[in-house]
């Protein structure tokens, strides 16, 4: 299974997605091949936000290696589900995704509904304006979002 998260520039959700689910995999003893990716280039070959990187730290997650990129023609391919971090970026990749492809791509927190009464449509917001609390609701959400995928992978083993 490969997963791709994608988020605006991919330097605060997406990374953060990306590297609380491969830990969570990890832990599940998963094989998964997780990414993530931005919908625009601005920061790619730049480290996660220094705040992401903080935040994600002290939970035990370490980002310092990921870098960031945009998302390419060929991601649509290779991976097999594709979560946006909100509403926009769900809008953007299926307009960018070829037809063939558009059903691997997702709203990220839909994963969790059906999971306690979970609304579909939740988005994960960007904390890149935001205080502190910004970053800790993200990686609050992100974190109930991939131990549900983690979960739906370990029962279809």
């Amino acid at each position: 299974m490969r997963i791709l998260f994608v988020c605006s520039g991919n330097i605060c959700r997406s990374p953060s997605a990306e590297g609380v689910l491969r830990r969570l995999a990890h832990a599940a003893s998963l094989e998964l091949e997780v990414d993530s990716a931005g919908l625009g280039g601005w920061h790619a070959g730049e480290a996660p936000d220094l705040r992401t990187v903080r935040h994600a730290r002290a939970r035990g997650y370490d980002l310092s290696s990921l870098r960031a990129r945009k998302i390419g023609e060929a991601d649509f391919v290779f991976f097999d589900r594709i979560y946006a971090m909100d509403q926009g970026h769900l809008r953007d990749l299926r307009r960018l995704a070829p037809e063939v492809h558009r059903a691997k791509v997702e709203l990220f927190l839909d994963v969790l509904a059906g999971a306690a009464d979970a609304p579909r449509g939740r988005e994960v917001p960007d904390p890149y304006y935001g205080g502190a609390q910004g970053f800790e609701e993200v990686l609050d959400l992100v974190e109930q979002g991939c131990r549900a995928i983690v979960a739906e992978l370990v029962l279809r083993r």
